[in-house]
């Protein structure tokens, strides 16, 4: 059944007028989205008229779905939980929430499925199904909270799809998200990743949503970014990186680099020693953060991890060149870790 609008997906403003036009009264709106941001369903607003709750559930009007639980893994060793989330059409997608001393993170999916088709990835199987909506993405987070039992007060849009072939949703979704009237999430506590959108990216630094930026960078010279990453022969390193300067330039927000070590392929010292005079190239002084990725195994993929000695050895190297490197610290290791494996798990076992 179609659905002219979801709920979820609008703003404030936008809920007042939607109200105003079903001939209801738009302070209701005020109510209406902290029972969103609860999770709550039509029955449960206790608050609201019969009237309004009868328009919510119906789908003919408009759509009020949040993601549906369908597997949940819960780390023994800390605490990370994964989400296998339903929408309201069958697709599925992925969600984790990582606890740090500071507070809660979420890791969201942006798309159903992936087309960018990182040799590395477990999202990109089965390639790219549709873009998710804002009120999608928001409604991660809210089914997840609700679950979860304790605020999520960071996001990463790290999860399934590459966020910036989704450009209009997720703008949507950050507008609303970092809003007092929905989750009210700093944007500072917000971060977007891209394997490297340059047109998008360029976009994305007149848009004034003060963000941390990460680039999934993965090598330090054409021919073997190109081998992993296909984005890379639309735009190659030299107009990535000639944009992530412009980034910085425009809004001053520090960039991210994400770099995930495969053994044999581009973790060596010498290649640590290519990405430090890469880096210093492009940005000169300014501040900039590798973030070292230890590879997550996936089944359909042949690359494997290197060691931790060697992971430790190419991030020395990096910082013994004055270049910022850390090693994420990987979370929920006893789980399905690597993004897009319970998709595809699922996925493969519904079509047996």
């Amino acid at each position: 059944m179609s659905h002219p609008f979801e709920w979820l997906s609008l703003t404030s403003t936008e809920l007042k007028e939607k109200l105003k036009e079903l001939g209801e009264a738009p302070f209701r709106a005020d109510q209406l989205l902290k029972w969103f941001c609860f999770g709550a369903s039509p029955d449960e607003m206790t608050n609201i008229p019969k009237s309004l709750r009868e328009k919510l559930s119906d789908r003919e009007i408009g759509l009020l779905f949040y993601p549906q639980i369908v597997r949940k893994q819960q780390s023994s060793l800390d605490g990370t939980v994964k989400y296998l989330f339903e929408m309201y059409d069958g697709q599925l997608i992925e969600s984790v929430v990582m606890k740090y001393e500071h507070g809660n993170t979420i890791c969201v999916s942006t798309q159903a499925g992936c087309r960018m088709g990182c040799k590395f990835c477990a999202s990109t199987l089965g390639g790219k199904v549709r873009d998710l909506s804002a009120g999608e993405i928001l409604g991660q987070i809210i089914s997840a909270q609700r679950d979860f039992g304790e605020r999520i007060s960071g996001v990463v849009m790290m999860g399934i799809g590459e966020p910036l072939d989704n450009y209009d949703n997720v703008m949507r979704f950050l507008s609303i998200v970092g809003s007092k009237d929905s989750l009210n999430i700093g944007y500072r506590h917000i971060s977007l990743s891209t394997c490297g959108l340059v047109d998008k990216i360029e976009k994305l630094a007149n848009e004034n949503f003060p963000i941390t930026l990460s680039i999934s960078l993965h090598a330090c010279c054409d021919e073997d970014r190109s081998r992993i990453m296909p984005v890379n022969n639309a735009w190659n390193i030299d107009k990535l990186l000639t944009a992530c300067r412009k980034y910085f330039d425009k809004t001053g927000r520090r960039i991210s680099f994400e770099y995930t070590l495969i053994s044999g392929e581009n973790d060596s010292v010498e290649q640590a020693k290519k990405l430090a005079q890469l880096i210093k190239k492009y940005f000169g002084s300014r501040p900039v953060h590798i973030n070292l990725i230890p590879l997550n195994h996936v089944d359909e993929r042949q690359f494997s991890a290197g060691s931790r000695e060697d992971v430790k050895l190419f991030c020395d190297t990096l910082n013994s060149l004055h270049v910022n490197a850390t090693v994420r610290r990987r979370l929920g290791p006893d789980i399905d870790a690597s993004c897009g494996q319970l998709r595809h798990k699922a996925s493969s076992n519904n079509d047996k």
